[in-house]
């Protein structure tokens, strides 16, 4: 008589699973504020909205997001306690560019074999993502895939509600010639383009413990640097700017600087970008040049040091650059808007010009000039 067939028997481990939840509870708990019911382990995470009840026109913003084939690096390094901090910088910074304050996060993790120990780092990455950005982790779900992915693999996904004034919303709409271009730096390759990564180190032959001079560190360690969370940050910036001086935020992810500061631009206008404003980090230059990659290339897969872009009112630039260093973002002017007919609007190379992305009809970035060595 053949062997009975169960759950445990097909790679499905419940117990295993239950273990995770104890592991990870005390730092989703840390997330919960008052607003937050129920605690861990619902169906449904429970989140008090009568705080809105004090809004004049609350409206409510979504984004969701993963880290791509960056959990390849974490998962060949056995190192999972910064990925969830990734993972929060892509969800909640996709909500901010519009002024939304993040409410409630949720999170997806799926495994080919759950490891408490693992998921519970994960979590717990995830959970301090959450308290810099000032939301509460409500819920996810761990699922276990044998036969769908290995012993060791995993991927990460997550959704995040927030809230806006619908006066306050940000976007084209408010974005006016003359406005002024600023810069927030990114604390490294962030979460895109990891496939173009790890072409380049394993065309080169390089190991992830590789020691690397110019980053001081290995490779691995390197790319493992955590996606900045700008969240507080930008909200900040628009609470201390006066008279609504922030006019559009944009979240520099998958295409690079140019295609996503044109998403918040109006038809009409175009920024022009600078490059003599910034040198790109040591990562960007390194494995660009190991891999001979194209500029055009680079700028349309990495962030290039530039993390997140706010366009603000000119004469609120210097007051933007000075609150940002002082909450530790570095931020510098990177550029200014002008109407498609001045002069300038439409100099350099036609590969330097980018109209609209991922869909949005908006306006042009036009960047310009050289960085410096």
């Amino acid at each position: 008589m053949p062997e009975p067939i169960t759950y445990a028997s097909t790679g499905v481990d419940v117990e295993a699973g239950d273990k995770a939840v104890e592991l990870m509870k005390a730092a989703v708990a840390r997330t919960h504020g008052p607003e937050v019911l129920g605690g861990v382990g619902g169906f449904a995470g429970l989140f008090d909205a009568s705080a809105l009840l004090g809004y004049r026109r609350p409206l409510l913003a979504s984004s969701t997001d993963g880290v791509g084939t960056k959990v390849a690096i974490a998962q060949a390094l056995d190192v999972h306690d910064t990925i969830g901090l990734d993972l929060v910088a892509m969800v909640v910074d996709d909500l901010v560019v519009c002024g939304a304050k993040p409410l409630v996060m949720t999170d997806y993790l799926v495994f080919g074999k759950v490891v408490p120990e693992r998921v519970a780092s994960i979590v717990s990455g995830i959970a301090r993502g959450c308290e810099q950005a000032g939301t509460a982790l409500v819920g996810g779900e761990t699922a276990e895939h044998p036969g769908l992915l290995g012993d060791d693999e995993y991927d990460v996904a997550g959704a995040a509600v927030g809230v806006v004034e619908a006066d306050e919303l940000l976007g084209a709409e408010r974005v006016r010639a003359g406005d002024v271009v600023v810069a927030m730096a990114a604390s490294g390759v962030h979460s895109n383009g990891f496939s173009l990564v790890r072409g380049i180190i394993r065309a080169a032959g390089w190991d992830l413990g590789r020691a690397v001079p110019e980053f001081g560190r290995s490779l691995g360690e390197e790319l493992l640097t955590p996606t900045r969370i700008y969240a507080a940050d930008v909200l900040d910036l628009i609470e201390g700017l006066a008279d609504g001086g922030v006019h559009a935020v944009s979240h520099v992810t998958g295409g690079g600087l140019a295609a996503n500061l044109a998403r918040v631009l109006p038809r009409g206008l175009t920024a022009v970008v600078d490059r003599s404003s910034w040198t790109p980090p040591p990562v960007f230059t390194v494995l660009g040049g190991l891999g001979g990659v194209p500029r055009a290339d680079l700028e349309r897969t990495w962030n290039l040091g530039v993390g997140m872009v706010a366009v603000v009112a000119p004469e609120h630039a210097d007051a933007a650059v000075a609150r940002l260093e002082a909450r530790g973002v570095g931020a510098w002017v990177l550029g200014s808007v002008v109407g498609d007919d001045e002069e300038g609007a439409s100099a350099g190379e036609p590969a330097d010009v980018v109209q609209g992305a991922k869909g949005v009809d908006g306006g042009r970035v036009l960047t310009l000039g050289e960085h410096p060595n």
